[in-house]
């Protein structure tokens, strides 16, 4: 009968254990799960873009290219960030690599739209650990990240240099704010 109690506790404290787990996990939203559809397009100078919508923002130079992030409408664009970083992939060591330059928040004369231009990339400081392991192919970053409201209104617009690539995130707010007291 004690051998059967303590069974029957080590089976109740176990589904409590678990049970407890799965409480503590917030349930997906299907429907948020793969949201927002964002459609991004790259355009050069000799194919420049044709949409109506970016017709005000200058045709990319000559070695440059225009990456254009068209986000869709959502029902509280205040809760989403999108996150943006300027990099390339490049063959690198264990160490810590970063890229040298200058982005440039501009804003479209007459319009009031910003847009972002990179007119060049350099490598820049890396770590000087020895590393035994091979070079492996990674996305090295120009400097930090950009984060910037989600607006669905206007395109982002990027002016980055022809081996560069731009690669984003949305971020979500998934807490009200709290005060502190």
């Amino acid at each position: 009968m004690i051998k059967t109690s303590r069974l029957m506790a080590a089976f109740i404290s176990f589904g409590f254990a678990v049970s407890g787990s799965a409480m503590a996990t917030s349930p997906i939203k299907q429907n948020e799960l793969n949201t927002p559809s964002i459609q991004t397009g790259v355009f050069t100078a000799s194919q420049p873009s044709t949409s109506e919508q970016i017709k005000m923002f200058p045709v990319a130079d000559s070695g440059m290219q225009q990456h254009v992030i068209t986000l869709p409408k959502l029902a509280n664009e205040d809760d989403f960030l999108i996150e943006i970083q300027i990099g390339q992939n490049k063959l690198v060591d264990c160490n810590r690599h970063k890229l040298m330059g200058d982005v440039q928040k501009i804003t479209l004369e007459g319009w009031g739209y910003d847009y972002y231009k990179v007119d060049k990339i350099m490598s820049g400081p890396s770590t000087m650990m020895m590393c035994t392991e091979p070079k492996t192919t990674q996305f090295v970053m120009l400097g930090e990240s950009i984060k910037v409201k989600y607006d669905s209104r206007l395109p982002q617009i990027y002016y980055l240099p022809e081996n560069t690539e731009l690669r984003y995130r949305v971020w979500r707010a998934e807490s009200p704010f709290n005060f502190s007291k």
